[in-house]
């Protein structure tokens, strides 16, 4: 198997960086990676930057869901669509901080998966994120509406969700997508002294405060996973 993801972890700080050679896209062998990737930083109870490939090698961060297996039938649509919100809902329970670092784009489920981080550090310029489905012909999941309802502004819900906007750093960030913007090259610096910080606070404290204060979304979001998985195409 190619190694898709990899893993790093110093002085309390998990880095997790995807990097296919191309678009950073979820398939089946990308989010099994992530998923091994998070099992060793819930063991290791360290914080986690989630990253892409650096500015310096075309950076990005993902985009989005593999369209090959999308488009190979209704199936393995809805089998990956599930299989990436399952993981997105794991970083929403994680009981660690997980900041994402995005120095590049991050289009559909790349940036639903933004959403589901606990801070979002972004790009200031040269960068595209947004929820593309509707542009391409699929209409949008459960999970993908749940989740979209909870983090977007709705001044931005229509433009994001319905009209399939993509938008650049300062929109993006208006838009929820991300909670500071820095420097493309700085991005990955940024991440580091933000995850430092929160190694400072009481893991403790801090799971039961994630899991308490989203609960209520957690149990909507495990529906629309249930219900997702039941659709024989995605309409």
């Amino acid at each position: 198997m190619t190694d898709l993801v990899s893993y790093t972890y110093e002085d309390g700080v998990a880095v997790i960086q995807m990097d296919d050679g191309k678009a950073n896209v979820l398939s089946p062998d990308m989010l099994g990676q992530l998923e091994a990737a998070f099992d060793k930083a819930q063991t290791d109870e360290a914080v986690v930057i989630l990253t892409g490939r650096a500015v310096e090698d075309g950076g990005i961060f993902s985009g989005g869901y593999d369209l090959k297996i999308m488009m190979s039938g209704p199936e393995a649509a809805v089998n990956l669509t599930c299989q990436g919100s399952r993981f997105a809902l794991r970083i929403l329970k994680h009981p660690f901080p997980v900041i994402a670092a995005a120095g590049g784009h991050a289009i559909a489920m790349g940036a639903f998966t933004l959403l589901a981080c606990d801070y979002r550090i972004g790009g200031d310029t040269g960068t595209k994120t947004g929820l593309n489905e509707t542009q391409i012909g699929m209409t949008m999941h459960h999970f993908g509406i749940e989740l979209a309802r909870e983090f977007i502004p709705k001044n931005y819900l229509n433009r994001s969700m319905i009209n399939g906007e993509i938008f650049g750093p300062e929109h993006a960030k208006q838009a929820g997508y991300y909670d500071v913007l820095a420097p493309k090259e700085t991005v990955m610096d940024t991440a580091k002294a933000s995850a430092k910080m929160m190694t400072m606070l009481n893991m403790r404290a801090f799971k039961g405060t994630k899991l308490k204060s989203r609960k209520d979304l957690i149990a909507k979001l495990e529906w629309a996973i249930d219900t997702d998985s039941k659709m024989s195409v995605l309409e």
